[in-house]
């Protein structure tokens, strides 16, 4: 007997709703910070920044055609925060079990907008990897339909682009690792991840001192999901189970180890493309299946294209595996998807080159939508935790017997007692830009400067990014910037420590506000001083 095939209406439903809880965060994230961020006085505001790339280009539709955005039409503090509010809304929407092919095309570009513009702040790589993966999921969705079972099921044209962008993430992490630190290829780098990545949380301090061997068995772990399992996802049925869930297992081991923000979780989703209605309809809930086939199945008195008339005398339960009744996508859909798919091929190119390249690029795009582009994680880890601390004091000429207070951040270490926080799928952007500032010097990262006037004034919008305020009653006199090495302290250690830290120096000197080289920078860079 031939063997049915497979079916993805749930998959699609899956992809869909994990899709509208990672955009929800993304733009929950937006929301919370996008005005001390990038608004009228932000760090690095959006204004300043478009005002140049629109001299460089000579118009503003120059600039637009380089750098889209729907801001060129206007940018305010009110259009920031209203779009990202409407993010947040549809986001919500399509999370509920809602959603077609307008409504993703509006989170689609509601998003890209907000990437174009977000400078620093929004230069990660999980930044092109959601819109290339939300730019796919507007060709998953039917045109109107947006039930949360549509009467069609989705082209299966689209399903094998969801691998190609899973293979390509992938891939593109595991071979990155091992082109580059060389103790990716040692099995030693998770010896000093766990303490040295970005923002850690409470399990990583126990992962973290963890034996050698564990840490071996984890990089190996690592290599066989990213560079054995990806060649799977265009295998057979069983043997693509396997992987996608070999996949989606070392994602969640991933979300538990630390707070990489909503990338894990978005990585997820294309991966969903290697489960099929098959599988799914025997671990899913019963409801969410009956529900699937009663959206499927024909009309009263109708049948699908191609099913045979049923014989009341003899009936048969379908087997596990067997696809829900329905339509099938329609020929409009499924010519789109081709197009889609041509597309796609035209601008793997590149990206497939890069992955073959001995001096492979992370993270980056090769168009101007971001629509198909390469990707990596760590392809280098720190064998040492740097951290700049601010702190303040309220004397009027700083001397050895001031008392300077620090500033804590969300979850950015600090106070060596405080216990480190779970707060992915959330992204504390600021924190997590001073954690690569640490690895800099502040000529390198000039917002720094910016976020010391901002202390200096007792900024609110500012203020609203950190989690404690120690001069809440005026603001400062000086801010400086100490520099430390920060270490996990061991479990069950007598002074109940999370963290231990070494001071190196100063990674900026004490700034008044009305500091000459404060001043300048502030000037140079036409940052507002009122």
């Amino acid at each position: 007997m031939e063997r049915a095939r497979p079916s993805y209406r749930l998959t699609r439903f899956l992809i869909l709703r994990l899709l509208g809880f990672v955009y929800l965060f993304a733009f929950l994230s937006l929301q919370r910070q996008v005005l001390p961020l990038i608004g009228e006085r932000g760090l690095l505001p959006a204004t300043a920044w478009m005002e140049r790339v629109e001299a460089h280009f000579g118009s503003t539709a120059a600039a637009f055609l380089q750098v889209p955005s729907l801001f060129w039409l206007r940018l305010s503090d009110g259009m920031l925060s209203g779009l990202a509010w409407l993010g947040v809304g549809l986001s919500l929407v399509v999370l509920l079990g809602f959603a077609n092919a307008p409504l993703m095309a509006i989170l689609w570009a509601l998003y890209f907008s907000f990437v174009s513009i977000g400078q620093d702040w929004y230069g990660y790589g999980w930044e092109i990897q959601l819109l290339e993966t939300g730019f796919l999921a507007i060709f998953l969705c039917p045109l109107v339909d947006a039930r949360p079972f549509p009467k069609r099921a989705p082209p299966e044209t689209v399903i094998w682009l969801f691998r190609w962008l899973a293979f390509r993430i992938m891939l593109g992490a595991g071979l990155i690792k091992i082109r580059g630190d060389a103790c990716w290829r040692d099995l030693t780098c998770l010896t000093t991840h766990y303490e040295t990545q970005p923002i850690p949380n409470p399990l990583s301090r126990t992962l973290h001192f963890m034996p050698l061997w564990f840490h071996k068995g984890g990089v190996l772990f690592n290599h066989l999901v990213e560079l054995g399992c990806p060649v799977f996802l265009f295998s057979p049925r069983i043997m693509r189970r396997i992987a996608g869930g070999l996949m989606v297992g070392f994602q969640v081991i991933l979300i538990s180890s630390g707070n990489l923000s909503f990338l894990n979780y978005l990585t997820i989703v294309p991966v969903l493309a290697a489960f099929d209605d098959g599988l799914l309809r025997r671990i899913l809930p019963r409801f969410l299946v009956a529900r699937a086939d009663r959206a499927a199945a024909p009309a009263p008195g109708a049948l699908a294209p191609d099913m045979p008339t049923p014989d009341a005398a003899t009936p048969e339960a379908p087997a596990p595996d067997t696809p829900a009744p329905g339509l099938e996508a329609s020929r409009a859909h499924r010519v789109t998807a081709w197009a889609l798919a041509g597309v796609v091929a035209i601008l793997s190119v590149n990206p497939a080159l890069n992955l073959m390249s001995s001096t492979q690029m992370m993270n980056t795009s090769f168009d101007r939508l971001h629509l198909v582009n390469t990707y990596g994680a760590f392809g280098s880890v720190g064998r040492e935790r740097r951290e700049i601390v601010f702190e303040g004091t309220a004397d009027e000429t700083p001397t050895d017997a001031s008392v300077w207070k620090e500033y804590d951040f969300w979850c950015k270490p600090g106070d060596p007692m405080r216990r480190p926080c779970f707060i992915a799928p959330f992204q504390p952007r600021l924190d997590w830009q001073i954690w690569f500032a640490a690895m800099s010097t502040p000529e390198r990262y000039p917002w720094t400067l910016h976020f010391v006037w901002k202390l200096l004034h007792n900024d609110p919008g500012l203020l609203g990014l950190l989690a404690t305020n120690p001069f809440p009653d005026g603001p400062p006199r000086h801010v400086r910037a100490v520099y430390y090495t920060y270490a996990f302290a061991p479990p069950g250690n007598p002074e109940h420590a999370w963290w231990t830290r070494t001071r190196l120096g100063l990674w900026l000197p004490p700034l008044a506000a009305d500091d000459p080289r404060l001043l300048r920078i502030m000037r140079a860079y036409g940052w507002r001083t009122d």
